[in-house]
């Protein structure tokens, strides 16, 4: 056994040294500050040196820490206190958006500023969305010219997808809504908005959020009605924000319809019973038929549930099709409305994979049942068809039509000769009238050709 000592184990490992670049000033919201607004007093107005002055500052600073100390600066030139007033005892700079000048061009600039600096530090974005919902909670605390700067920069930012529109849910604040400040707010920020996108675009961001249904909120109880919200906004330069809310609700009602059909047909009510609602609710709710011939093609196509193989979905559809046609032919009576019914079957066939092979059989079954005429179904195949399976659909159909081409065609070629052969018969029958010689000689040889221009005359007495 060695006498010499057993050594003691010892820990060991590797020391990272951090990188000169990663390294980090640590401040506090007063350091911090200070050499933002530092930095803006040098830079000035001059934007693009802003931003620069911004990117390279945030190798240093730390932006994740003090991202609403930051964007409180850039907006209102200093930290702001809990209902908007800038901070006494605070280091301020003159140059920030509530003293840039109240136009467009100024906005979009700031708006690049806003940009550049997200898309460079992308942890910045939830503070920014948060900066933002904080700010329009203060918006009493600001000047009304501020206001419209920050709707302006809203909007815009909006538009180029650097915000949600979740945040526009502060405006529907209730000391808001009560001051009138949300309406106003509202009223700047769709109009730069829908300047930098078409209100499509608008309500998509809107519904995608929920918020397209609220927008009615922005006004006080007593005054939230459809006709109140549309001569407000219609006055205000924003027809197309008011026709927006009006298509919302439209779509509101008609989802409470197809609902209240679809519960009365799993109720078993009367096909009578069902129509003489929907006819009822067409004069109550400003429907056109075509939107209830909609409503009651999905509420019939709803009300079961479909075979999952091809092979048998088609009888199920022909049979279920068959047995609710009534409720179909009641909402067909104009043309308009059975095109768009061809077009809502031809939609639903192509949304339902099982449906893709079933489509010819179905309008083969509208039209034999007097739902559809030949003449809606021409025009769905000339020229009024969507997009939507186009090829396999129109293929489908392609026999079924050069049958009712040929049929038209036949049919208008016996009218016409059976005209051609009446108008002979009167020619004929005239000659007679005006010559008695000639008349006596045709009885005895063709009495019927007489008696059927006699027949035609007392008709047309």
């Amino acid at each position: 056994m060695s006498n010499q000592k057993q050594q003691k184990p010892t820990l060991t490992g590797q020391r990272f040294k951090t990188r000169k670049r990663d390294e980090k000033e640590r401040f506090d919201p007063t350091q911090f500050q200070e050499s933002i607004v530092q930095g803006l007093n040098q830079t000035g107005t001059d934007l693009e040196a802003v931003a620069k002055f911004l990117d390279s500052s945030g190798a240093k600073l730390d932006y994740r820490r003090y991202a609403e100390t930051l964007f409180d600066i850039l907006v209102a030139g200093g930290m702001l206190a809990p209902g908007g007033a800038l901070s006494d005892d605070m280091t301020r700079t003159h140059f920030c958006l509530f003293t840039a000048p109240e136009d467009v061009k100024t906005m979009k600039a700031y708006a690049q500023v806003f940009n550049k600096l997200i898309r460079r530090y992308k942890y910045l974005e939830k503070g920014f969305e948060e900066e933002i919902k904080k700010l329009l909670l203060f918006l009493k605390g600001f000047s009304e010219s501020e206001r419209n700067k920050l709707a302006m920069l809203t909007g815009i930012l909006l538009a180029n997808g650097n915000l949600s529109a979740l945040i526009l849910s502060s405006l529907f604040n209730e000391n808001l809504v009560k001051e009138g400040l949300s309406p106003a707010f509202a009223v700047m920020l769709f109009k730069s908005w829908i300047s930098e996108k078409d209100i499509n675009s608008v309500a998509a961001s809107l519904r995608k959020v929920g918020i397209d249904s609220r927008l009615m909120e922005l006004f006080p109880v007593n005054k939230r009605s459809s006709d109140y919200f549309s001569k407000y906004f219609t006055d205000a330069g924003l027809k197309e924000l008011s026709d927006l809310a009006h298509n919302q609700r439209s779509l509101g009602t008609r989802k409470e319809l197809q609902k209240e059909i679809q519960e009365q047909m799993s109720q078993g009510i009367s096909f009578k019973e069902i129509i003489a609602y929907g006819r009822e609710e067409i004069k109550k709710s400003s429907i056109s038929e075509q939107k209830m011939i909609g409503i009651m093609w999905t509420s019939v196509m709803s009300s079961v549930e479909w075979n999952k193989k091809e092979e048998l979905v088609t009888e199920q559809a022909i049979k279920h099709l068959k047995q609710h046609s009534p409720l179909l032919k009641a909402f067909t009576t104009q043309g308009l409305s059975e095109l768009t019914l061809l077009l809502r079957v031809q939609e639903y066939c192509y949304d339902n994979i099982h449906f893709m092979k079933t489509f010819q059989k179905i309008v083969l079954l509208l039209y034999k049942v007097n739902v559809v005429s030949e003449e809606a179904v021409l025009k769905w195949y000339t020229e009024a068809h969507l997009a939507k399976g186009k090829s396999v659909f129109l293929e489908q159909m392609k026999k079924f039509v050069e049958w009712l081409k040929n049929a038209e065609e036949g049919e208008y070629r016996s009218q016409l000769n059976m005209m051609v052969s009446l108008f002979s018969h009167i020619k004929e029958i005239t000659l007679l009238f005006q010559n008695p010689n000639l008349r006596r000689k045709q009885m005895k040889t063709e009495p019927r050709l007489l008696h059927f221009g006699m027949r035609n005359r007392s008709d047309c007495r």
